[in-house]
């Protein structure tokens, strides 16, 4: 026998400190009790050398880390289907030497 759970009607409201912000650089950091994510970021100061400001940490429960994993998965997979498939950069560093414009 099943039962129709209706679902509670949600409201999304920002709070005054809301604040949005970009990042280029994400580290994943894990405990038995919770996964942090710290976003922040990268920019090369050198040819040989890169500086990672981290910004903020976004401190998610485990069962909050995989609902994240599924619906970026769902959404990447949505943005591949529509635009084209998104290719990683190479794990090698290899800045353009030169001035830049």
């Amino acid at each position: 026998m099943s039962q129709n759970v209706q679902q509670p009607q949600m409201t999304l409201v920002q709070t005054p400190d809301y604040r949005e912000s970009y990042a280029n650089s994400v580290q994943v950091r894990v405990s038995v009790w919770d996964f942090q994510l710290v976003f922040g970021l990268a920019s090369a100061d050198a040819p040989d050398q890169v500086t990672i400001r981290n910004q903020n940490a976004i401190f998610l429960s485990p069962q909050q880390a995989k609902a994240l994993w599924n619906v970026l998965g769902q959404n990447l997979a949505q943005y591949e289907q529509a635009f084209g498939e998104l290719n990683l950069e190479p794990q090698t560093h290899s800045f353009p030497q030169g001035p830049i414009n």
